[in-house]
């Protein structure tokens, strides 16, 4: 990345040729990515004209794809924190192509309860020190990273290495580097790299990607979104920096990810950003307590975003010349609420479950041999944008990417 000096308007900077600045991310993974949104466009436009025909859209969705194979692919959750009890493990159970396989947990009993209770053999528990042993393991297909970012990369290059392929949950690592590293591995290996990106499968933003796609709302030029809670630290790895912690990584990933969709997945040019003062300096005193960050696009549109463990927020906005596009709360697991322009209110799609349809979606892509829409290139370009956000903040300049 390359270093600007900072001007006092720092919310609107533009700078550089557009083809220069383009990211080298978007490389043979987008027109897999373009046929995607071709396919769901075809479907999608019956339902811009109105609420009324959105109300097929949930019906539509839940129906599965057809499969080469009714062989469901086994799942190994790699660490059964919060989210692997009380989201992943749960959706396994509503999932049409895949299906829970084993563990890896630093607690043997603990994975001999999950054994238990999903019904699988305890010879698929795992520590993460006999990892490479599921190589012998022929019920199982993918093992997916739910451990701290820090550890993201471990896990990735040894289910590489026994042979599977990996889902590693956001965000992807610690660095470029390390991304790099496990988008290697996975080339090495023959295998996919699929990122924990689950708005990417929620109908608002299957809507939202195929509006940027076709532009009924026009290009979006101004786009917002934030995401915090009022965090309660305690001894966990999301107060620690060299673990992967701080809002944005945990946070305000979903910011960057979404406003990409908004952007039909083009790479940003520039950002810059801004700590304000602490408000509790001596609790969160390894990560930022709050950040803002402004991300600047080839095409003069902006993307300005907030993320905070003490200012609580839940919402997106994409505004075209042509109308606008608004979710809110945006990145939850369920209870999100969205409208358009176009449609007004949309449907609420009551019990739709996030992570089901993502493991469902990415486990038919392996089955099939095609590439995921959530591959590691798109994991790879977020935490750039995060180690361009710190350096802009640190630093006080913008910093073209």
């Amino acid at each position: 990345m390359r270093v600007e000096r900072a001007t006092p308007d720092t919310g609107r900077r533009h700078a550089g040729s557009p083809q220069a600045q383009r990211n080298a991310m978007r490389s043979s993974h987008m027109d897999t990515l373009d046929q995607n949104k071709q396919n769901r466009r075809k479907f999608l436009q019956q339902v811009a004209l109105g609420t009324a025909a959105l109300g097929t859209f949930p019906r539509l969705l839940a129906q599965p794809s057809p499969s080469p194979s009714s062989r469901k692919l086994g799942v190994t959750l790699c660490g059964l924190g919060s989210y692997s009890t009380g989201q992943l493990g749960p959706a396994l159970r509503q999932t049409e192509h895949c299906e829970l396989s084993g563990v890896v947990t630093g607690d043997p009993e603990k994975g001999r309860r999950w054994a238990r209770e999903y019904g699988f053999p305890e010879s698929s528990v795992y520590g993460y020190d006999t990892i490479e042993e599921m190589a012998d393991n022929d019920d199982i297909d993918i093992l997916y990273s739910v451990t701290p970012p820090a550890l993201h990369k471990r896990d990735t290059l040894l289910g590489f290495k026994a042979g599977k392929h990996v889902i590693s949950e956001k965000p992807m690592a610690m660095d470029v580097a390390e991304c790099d590293e496990m988008l290697a591995a996975a080339r090495h290996a023959g295998k996919q790299l699929a990122i924990g990106y689950r708005a990417h499968f929620h109908p608002y933003y299957e809507l939202l990607k195929d509006a940027a796609a076709d532009s009924r709302f026009g290009n979006f030029t101004d786009i917002s979104g934030g995401f915090g809670f009022n965090y309660r630290p305690g001894g966990t790895w999301r107060m620690k920096r060299d673990m992967g912690g701080g809002p944005l990584m945990d946070l305000g990933v979903y910011v960057l990810y979404v406003s990409a969709m908004a952007k039909n997945e083009q790479a940003p040019i520039a950002v810059t950003a801004k700590i304000p003062t602490a408000k509790f300096p001596n609790t969160f005193d390894e990560v930022e307590e709050t950040m803002y960050f402004t991300i600047e696009y080839a095409d003069g549109s902006t993307c300005d975003g907030e993320t905070s463990w003490v200012q609580p927020s839940n919402h997106f906005r994409a505004e075209g010349d042509k109308g606008w596009f608004e979710t809110g709360p945006a990145y939850s697991y369920g209870g999100l609420n969205g409208k358009t322009s176009i449609q007004g209110a949309l449907p609420s799609y009551a019990g739709f479950n996030q992570q089901a349809k993502q493991m469902d979606s990415i486990a038919l892509d392996f089955k099939e041999n095609q590439e995921t829409i959530v591959p590691g290139e798109l994991g790879r370009r977020e935490i750039q944008i995060i180690q361009a956000i710190r350096e802009a903040a640190r630093t006080g300049k913008r910093i073209l990417l």
